[in-house]
């Protein structure tokens, strides 16, 4: 595994902002293209993790006297931490190396108990330097802001708005799965054929399109009608993960 250090982190990672509880339609997957090859994936969750149920400190007396109902069934990582048994898809990324936990850590909002201003110091990254409600841009944001290579297409935000951790000056791309591309074959090659003379809007539908096919279930873009609301329900059954594949491998290839 190649050593990454955080300058080298800052300088070539991939920009995606990720934001999970914007829908309750899709899996919290973000993808973009760049210039080079590093990707870096931020997902927050808005919510309640328990992150002394994730990794558990199994080995600490007191976590078994005070949570006595976990680590029975916990996959060990180590003498003192175990995993949570529905994490075991993670444990061959632990095992190569290639994953790491950073436990019991916190911004400096622990004290106002505030999950609101928690989470707006975690995206604006100022460490409650600034109000919260103060803060314009995010860090993800003004990471991009030092690079010269960056393009409309270098992060991406899923959800129905742009998360705060991207708003800033620098470009960004945002995906909603409401925002539903739904063409017959017809209606794609007469789109092709519009934009075919127009880089810009040629490139765009191209992308619109193959985003569109990478969450759809079937090959083909959906005709306009009883299609939508299939593809709705489609997003939201259990097996909705192979969606969560698909735009993994279509990240993947970019």
């Amino acid at each position: 595994m190649t050593r990454t250090t955080r300058r080298k982190l800052l300088q070539g990672g991939l920009a995606l902002g990720c934001s999970v509880a914007a829908s309750p339609w899709i899996t919290p997957i973000a993808f973009a293209s760049a210039p080079w090859d590093n990707r870096l994936v931020v997902i927050i969750l808005r919510g309640a993790m328990d992150g002394l149920d994730v990794v558990r400190p199994t080995g600490e007396r007191r976590f078994a006297a005070m949570r006595s109902t976990l680590g029975a069934e916990g996959l060990p990582l180590d003498d003192f931490f175990t995993l949570h048994p529905s994490l075991e898809g993670l444990l061959p990324l632990w095992k190569s190396g290639e994953l790491g936990f950073v436990h019991a850590v916190s911004t400096p909002y622990r004290d106002k108990r505030s999950h609101f201003d928690g989470q707006d110091i975690l995206e604006a990254g100022t460490a409650g330097v600034v109000p919260p409600a103060n803060a314009r841009d995010g860090w993800l944001n003004r990471l991009l802001q030092t690079r010269d290579d960056i393009s409309g297409e270098t992060a991406f935000a899923i959800g129905r708005e742009n998360p705060l951790i991207l708003e800033g000056a620098a470009p960004v791309s945002r995906w909603s799965p409401d925002a539903h591309l739904f063409l017959s074959p017809a209606a794609r090659r007469l789109l092709e054929g519009i934009y075919h003379d127009d880089p810009l809007f040629r490139d765009a539908a191209a992308e619109a399109i193959e985003l569109a096919m990478a969450l759809g279930a079937g090959g083909e873009v959906e005709d306009l009608g009883e299609e939508m609301e299939m593809a709705r329900k489609a997003m939201a059954r259990p097996d909705r993960a192979a969606s969560a594949q698909k735009l993994a491998a279509f990240a993947a290839s970019r």
